[in-house]
């Protein structure tokens, strides 16, 4: 299991070796600085935790501040932890950068998706609309919210609310290209979040069987 952590810059498209157009999505990762090493026989698992952007000291609370102090480093905004690593790898302060991956590696990406604000259930839970003719007073509304027995609206109920803004993970993305001098990544194909947002980069653990 590798890992590394960075922000989503945009999109653009790449051309293969038999010149086909690749759509890429471009990731500045790193350079990271690993803060802790978690054991089972401390922590109850095996864990590195990682860190990436450095964080105002104004902004940062004194035990963050300590954390990363441990690690000769400033505190850090973007903080995650990575599983299934041989810890005998990493070293408290030591610095990951963007050529832990290759081009061609399989990795899984993970952000916060894109906010969509206030929505209805049409667009929130792709629920069917009513007859729009003029007689119909039901456009757009929410509809049967259950039993009328149960004297409740049941829990998980498609209703509006706020979309988006929430954990999400693509699988299987195809590592491009490395350019190890800049620390970026050339993913092919989308990844959650809007520019400039943090994202965790891991190895695949569903590696699809080619």
């Amino acid at each position: 299991m590798k890992g590394i952590l960075g922000r989503k810059i945009g999109m653009t498209q790449v051309f293969g070796e038999d010149g086909t157009v690749i759509p890429v999505t471009v990731i500045q990762a790193g350079p990271c600085v690993v803060l802790q090493k978690k054991a089972v026989e401390t922590d109850g698992y095996a864990a590195v935790q990682v860190g990436y952007g450095d964080q105002k000291q104004s902004r940062a609370t004194k035990a963050e501040q300590g954390h990363a102090a441990k690690a000769n480093t400033a505190a850090k905004r973007y903080v995650r932890e990575f599983r299934g690593v041989s810890l005998d790898d990493y070293e408290v302060g030591q610095e990951i950068g963007a050529d832990v991956f290759s081009a061609g590696d399989v990795v899984d990406v993970i952000g916060k998706s894109k906010g969509k604000g206030y929505s209805g259930p049409v667009k929130k839970h792709n629920q069917s609309r009513g007859p729009m003719a003029h007689g119909s007073k039901y456009h757009r509304g929410v509809g049967s919210l259950g039993s009328i027995a149960a004297n409740r609206v049941f829990k998980g109920q498609g209703m509006a609310g706020r979309m988006g803004g929430e954990r999400r993970t693509v699988q299987n993305l195809e590592v491009v290209r490395v350019d190890a001098e800049k620390n970026l990544l050339l993913i092919k194909g989308s990844v959650p979040g809007p520019k400039n947002s943090f994202v965790t980069v891991r190895s695949a653990v569903k590696v699809q069987p080619s």
